[in-house]
């Protein structure tokens, strides 16, 4: 399996972790949806990172599906048992993800449109929604002593995880502009 993208995105640092975790071997190959855009879309004409060229040459898309295909590719499972967790894991890694795509969007409106294009109340609505949803995870791990769901690490853990210090990185104060 490759996988394509830069772990510098919070999409595919999430399935490289998951990857690790559940012990599946894959290539790494970091190819820019920016700088490499024509050799990004041969391989993937959606240019959508992560991407993942299966063995048998299948390609996927979106963090979430490719887990789902890693789980079930090692037979286990990164999701509590228990419904109730079940459901409320769902949730946190809902969350997480709405959390790296506004953390994203906000990074693509702020570096790479011009200023004088910039909509404010567009910037103002995803930081809302970017606050909204940092608000909801810190409420949630609440003094990050433990896993969220028991003895064991969920993908609950890692996607908090990845988008806390994805999000932290981007956003903290002197962070690079």
């Amino acid at each position: 399996m490759q996988l394509i993208g830069f772990l510098d995105s919070p999409f595919v640092r999430r399935v490289a972790v998951t990857a690790q975790f559940l012990g599946l071997p894959y290539e790494h190959r970091e190819i820019s949806i920016f700088r490499h855009y024509d050799k990004f879309r041969a391989i993937n004409p959606l240019v959508k990172v992560p991407t993942l060229i299966c063995d048998d040459g299948q390609v996927l898309v979106d963090s979430t599906l490719i887990i789902d295909y890693f789980q079930s590719k090692a037979g286990d499972s990164l999701m509590p048992a228990d419904e109730a967790h079940y459901i409320s894991a769902l949730n946190m890694i809902g969350t997480t993800l709405v959390a790296m795509e506004k953390a994203v969007q906000m990074i693509y409106e702020l570096k790479q449109r011009p200023e004088e294009l910039l909509h404010q109340p567009w910037l103002d609505r995803m930081q809302q929604q970017l606050t909204e949803a940092t608000i909801l995870l810190e409420n949630a791990v609440g003094d990050g002593s433990n896993w969220l769901f028991g003895d064991e690490v969920t993908q609950a853990d890692i996607s908090t995880a990845i988008a806390w210090q994805f999000i932290q990185l981007q956003f903290s104060e002197g962070a690079a502009s």
